[in-house]
């Protein structure tokens, strides 16, 4: 790996060149050739996309920072250069830090890819002040501490938000806080580009945790990795653990950004808020909780696919609690197996040359409904900006397709983006959906929306359930099907794509490769349960 960016992130899945020479497109513009030469013992600020260099932060900046990376370390002129250092300076407090450990290729045995590079990671969460976290630290587990990356969302409980670091040695540099990734001029950029509204990501949020160790998988090592005797690792606990913490993390990001922006009888930007209704703004990754290995020996036993592939189910049933009188779709374990010999699917890695057949650890991982949405929508709901019945009718839009669809995205156009009474925000938007719907076909996202919110107050959730009960059977009977299953795991590899096209996808092993080509058409699924292409 190039020298110059040891204290970065690898991310393998942004190749570039001919040549499969590795770049880092994720993290290429923390810092830009030509800033200003870093001095010891000082923190910088560079958010990426306004900040054209890193500048050194005033100290008037510095003592308005309030979380404890600054209060305990930078604004005492301390500046630990390596994961041990920045740990023993904390205050003692019992049971911290809590240690994860994670890694895309840690399923895979080293003894079978010698050359693989590994890429381990431990992530580590401290709770300084209370029992909530407030310092989430991310830095490389098998490579040399003080020059591997290392990166903390801290959180600021005077100003209510995250602050993004990272160190460059032989300085700290802020990057930016949470309304940086909602701002215009650095949303996506930076941090940002997966922190992309402002809190903190575990896109593997759900059992089994994918690549994560946990109480579903380990992280395999040889007997001689010298990993073994770090301290840090043999803290490691289960990502079980740390799936509470993220959403608790996810849902304090988000009540302190609604009670901001609608402090007042207004609410600015409602755009930015319904934008996590109505369009994907990100992801979470998903997966049947079958290891794919142990799949082909089940014959006809039942193997269901993950729910967030075919609804938003933790929205739609969960938060708004609509009710449905069906189970999971399952298609056979050896439908599944032979469609990895059909389409082709293999494990691989360019910048090391590793290929192996097969699907990923776990069978059939997915894109699905970010968390970090869907806690944006439960929000605005608890807090009257829209009633559940609107959350509902908007989510109703296509709903067969959770992740990715323009007819639901589409709706946007009817969200003010200048400040807006928060009393009836919800009703004036379907207002004007409504009034919209009556110029366009019957198909339209509008009509369908239309259509929705024309249900009796009394009586939606009872109407979904009908529609979501009666589409998951259809389903569950085309699941069965040669043609069937074939859909699906077509319209799988659709969302993957799109998902690849994301900076969240930082790693090649993250997904499966397929012989489907790259150039196949974008494809949807339809209420009937049957697929076809995007238009």
């Amino acid at each position: 790996m190039p020298e110059e960016f040891s204290e970065r992130r690898r991310a393998t899945a942004w190749l570039h060149g001919p040549d499969g020479r590795f770049e880092e497109h994720s993290e290429a513009d923390d810092l830009e050739p030509g800033h200003p030469a870093l001095r010891d013992s000082r923190l910088y600020r560079r958010v990426s996309g306004v900040d054209r260099h890193a500048r050194e932060v005033s100290k008037e900046e510095l003592a308005a920072l309030g979380d404890p990376m600054a209060t305990v370390f930078f604004q005492r002129n301390t500046f630990p250069m390596a994961v041990e250092e920045l740990l023993e300076g904390l205050p003692r407090v019992a049971d911290q830090p809590k240690v994860y450990l994670v890694s895309e290729s840690g399923t895979i045995p080293p003894a079978d890819a010698p050359h693989l590079r590994r890429d381990i990671r431990f992530a580590l969460t401290y709770a300084v002040r209370g029992n909530e976290a407030d310092l989430l630290i991310s830095t490389g587990a098998n490579s040399d501490p003080r020059t591997t990356f290392l990166q903390v969302a801290a959180w600021d409980e005077s100003n209510q938000v995250f602050n993004y670091y990272m160190r460059v040695t032989p300085a700290w540099v802020w990057t930016g806080n949470s309304w940086d990734a909602l701002a215009a001029a650095s949303r996506g950029s930076g941090c940002f580009d997966s922190h992309v509204n402002g809190s903190v990501v575990m896109k593997e949020l759900k059992q089994p945790w994918i690549n994560w160790q946990s109480q579903s998988a380990a992280i395999q090592l040889g007997a001689d990795d010298p990993l073994r005797a770090n301290p840090l690792y043999q803290r490691v606990i289960g990502a079980e653990n740390l799936e509470s913490t993220v959403r608790s993390q996810i849902d304090r990001w988000t009540r302190a950004r609604l009670r901001a922006v609608t402090a007042g009888a207004t609410v600015e930007n409602p755009d930015h808020l319904l934008r996590q209704l109505f369009t994907t703004t990100a992801v979470n990754l998903t997966s049947t909780a079958t290891q794919s290995a142990a799949v082909g020996d089940g014959g006809d036993d039942p193997l269901p696919l993950p729910m967030g592939f075919w609804l938003n189910n933790d929205a739609l049933l969960d938060d708004l609690g609509i009710e449905v009188d069906a189970t999971v779709p399952a298609t056979t374990a050896t439908r599944y197996a032979d469609s990895l010999d059909t389409f082709g699917f293999r494990l691989e890695e360019k910048a090391s040359g590793f290929s192996r057949p097969g699907d990923t650890f776990f069978a059939f991982v997915v894109p699905e409904a970010a968390l970090e949405d869907n806690s944006v929508v439960r929000a605005m709901c608890e807090q009257g900006l829209i009633s559940p019945k609107f959350a509902a009718c908007a989510l109703m839009v296509d709903f067969p397709n959770p992740v990715f669809s323009a007819h639901r995205a589409r709706l946007m156009r009817y969200v003010p983006t200048e400040a807006t009474a928060v009393e009836g925000l919800g009703d004036r938007i379907a207002q004007r959906i409504v009034a919209a719907a009556g110029q366009l076909t019957a198909y339209s996202p509008e009509a369908q929306f239309a259509a929705n919110w024309s249900r009796p107050d009394a009586t939606w959730r009872e109407d979904f359930s009908r529609r979501l009960t009666d589409y998951l059977a259809k389903v569950q009977q085309r699941i069965t099907t040669q043609e069937g299953f074939d859909d699906y795991v077509l319209l799988a590899e659709s969302r993957r794509r799109q998902f690849k096209a994301l900076k969240l996808h930082e790693f090649e092993l993250t997904l499966p490769t397929t012989d489907i080509p790259a150039t196949a058409p974008t494809l949807r699924m339809r209420e009937d349960a049957t697929v076809t292409d995007q238009p």
